[in-house]
């Protein structure tokens, strides 16, 4: 199929019309109130349904709720979470009654795509996806936000349901050790 293009006039040949439209465009915004956010002392609001940074989070007892079950590793699509699983004497434990608990846990935020995978798949509600956009670092080591950083940062989340309370409540009453 040959389409033949039409011949242009003297007037479109002259790009008076574009230069024009241009012109109005340029007028139309430097009329308009500025936008420009003053970083520092302004801060962007952040919109309901915003997925902030990874953090791992403490329960109202201040124990990890981290159980090292490596769910959030697998599904993370960059790969940007690294979990060490306890060896085989185990780390010491915070939470008595945990099976297990991570020895290391890393989220490189370098990496991070924020996706919220994470918050998704973890079984305890471990991590959670704060409401911060400015994660800075004069390194890329320091973008690697170790266990420490990550509890710290992610503080104590408050849980209704109290699920290793109750586990520890119930060996009790079956006379086994918590």
């Amino acid at each position: 199929m040959i389409i033949e293009r039409q011949k242009m006039s003297w007037w479109e040949r002259l790009y008076l019309p574009a230069i024009i439209g241009g012109f109005k465009v340029s007028l139309r915004h430097f009329f308009r109130k500025k936008v420009t956010m003053q970083y520092p002392e302004q801060r962007w609001v952040v919109p309901p349904g915003y997925r902030g940074a990874p953090y791992l989070v403490r329960d109202q007892d201040g124990n990890t709720k981290c159980v090292s079950c490596q769910l959030c590793e697998f599904v993370c699509p960059p790969k940007a979470i690294k979990i060490t699983p306890p060896g085989p004497a185990g780390p010491p434990a915070d939470r008595p009654n945990a099976e297990k608990m991570p020895r290391e846990f890393e989220i490189n935020m370098l990496r991070c795509i924020f996706c919220g995978y994470c918050q998704e798949v973890c079984p305890e509600e471990a991590i959670f996806l704060m409401k911060d956009y400015s994660l800075i670092g004069a390194s890329r080591e320091e973008m690697i936000y170790n266990k420490e950083k990550l509890l710290a940062l992610g503080g104590v989340h408050q849980d209704k349901i109290k699920k290793w309370q109750q586990k520890a409540q119930e060996a009790r009453a079956q006379g086994q050790k918590p």
